[in-house]
């Protein structure tokens, strides 16, 4: 499809992906060697956007002769370009040159020492080389700093994770969903997190924002699902009295209807047939309603 693609084509694309924040690395690297290398002298101004972008498609594919030649194209036209040093940085990691890496992210803080990317980047090679301790310090650190980077808090909480550490992965989430409340997924996950650590307590939590997931997105079939778990488990195990476990009951019974309803219309009878979910949601709905 690039082979036959015209330059306007292939600048569009590239350009529409710089609007979105987005990235197709397979394709920007297929349309740059099929299209756009050879007339490259076409793009103007937009050249320097596009050799920046293709770079960072080439680390992603590992096309390290591609992500030089940017690179060298780039630093000649900016011999003091942070964003150039950055991008070098980003090759040396590529490469697995955590050493030279981080002496140019080290170069790049001499000079400002509030670049965010810079730290990011210091950040992302002490958990390749699985650092992780260090990798949770040096984040909560940067996050002093930099307390609306959403990606930062949401890496921490997949960090403390890691650690089994559910007590601040649930504080990083609450984090998110202060900044962000109408993401359905920081939902999700903070109820996640409450429902693997147990008890009655964290369940009712868990049963609230998997609700509230659900509500921010109808279709979020995990969440969904997570709804279903967590009202059936009070439905049996709630101190609270028979009321309380009556309503989760039914809040279960809702759930597994939800459930069912999904899986009727996004798959085909035969195939509804084979699948397991259904039958294990009966099985414990008829065991509810036997207690």
């Amino acid at each position: 499809m690039a082979q036959q693609m015209s330059l306007s084509e292939a600048r569009t694309i590239l350009k529409k992906f710089r609007d979105e924040q987005t990235r197709d690395s397979h394709l920007i690297i297929n349309l740059w060697n099929s299209v756009l290398m050879d007339n490259c002298h076409k793009l103007g101004d937009e050249l320097w956007l596009v050799y920046e972008q293709v770079c960072a498609a080439a680390l992603d594919c590992q096309r390290f002769d591609t992500a030089e030649l940017c690179i060298q194209a780039l630093d000649n036209k900016f011999p003091k370009s942070i964003r150039v040093r950055r991008l070098k940085g980003m090759l040396y990691e590529a490469r697995e040159e955590y050493t030279d890496a981080e002496e140019e992210y080290n170069s790049i803080l001499e000079k400002d020492e509030t670049n965010m990317y810079a730290k990011k980047r210091k950040i992302a090679i002490l958990k390749a080389r699985q650092k992780i301790s260090e990798a949770i310090h040096s984040l909560n650190d940067y996050l002093k700093s930099f307390m609306t980077d959403y990606e930062a808090w949401n890496e921490l909480c997949d960090l403390y994770l890691s650690q089994l550490d559910y007590n601040n992965a649930a504080f990083c989430l609450e984090e998110l969903i202060m900044y962000n409340p109408h993401n359905h997924l920081y939902h999700q996950k903070y109820a996640e997190i409450r429902y693997t650590q147990g008890g009655n307590e964290n369940i009712e939590l868990a049963r609230t924002y998997f609700a509230q997931a659900v509500k921010l997105n109808p279709n979020n079939l995990r969440a969904l699902y997570g709804f279903f778990l967590s009202s059936s488990y009070l439905a049996v195990s709630s101190n609270k009295g028979v009321k309380d476990k009556q309503l989760n009951q039914k809040y279960s019974a809702w759930a597994a209807e939800q459930i069912q309803n999904k899986y009727e219309s996004q798959q085909p009878e035969s195939q509804l047939k084979e699948t397991k979910v259904i039958e294990c949601i009966e099985k414990l709905l008829d065991s509810l309603q036997a207690n």
